[in-house]
């Protein structure tokens, strides 16, 4: 079940957007990261389930951040936020390991999809832990 929620973008107004578009966002824990570096800083710290990245940012961009965090947990549900939607972006980040990606500006409907299909990802995650 996802009870914390990452969002790394260098824009005060995209992340703000976002969590307007988070459905029952107070049952959440909302961590919010400026870069990809304070961005993988957190996701260590915090161990997020679900993790909202942006693309283009000072310090570390959204690709590396994303490398990164797929190295410290390969199960890692990371969705890419992005204006950038070129063909070529969108397969890179998703041969990275990203969990889906979706346009910027954040709408409710999308967040809220994603969030519930990957709340059920992280269901049959654990349930394939725990049978082991």
């Amino acid at each position: 079940m996802i009870k914390k929620i990452l969002i790394v973008d260098d824009s005060p107004v995209a992340r703000k957007m976002l969590k307007k578009c988070i459905p029952n966002q107070e049952k959440y824990h909302i961590i919010e990261a400026v870069d990809g570096k304070e961005g993988v800083d957190k996701f260590i710290e915090f161990a997020p389930e679900l993790v909202f990245l942006d693309l283009t940012m000072p310090v570390l961009d959204g690709y590396s951040a994303l490398k990164q965090i797929k190295t410290i947990d390969k199960n890692a549900i990371i969705v890419i936020l992005t204006a950038d939607i070129q063909p070529k972006s969108l397969s890179l980040v998703m041969a990275c390991g990203a969990y889906s990606v979706l346009r910027k500006p954040a709408q409710f409907h999308s967040i809220n999809d994603i969030i519930e299909k990957a709340d059920n990802k992280l269901k049959g995650i654990t349930r394939a832990t725990d049978e082991h």
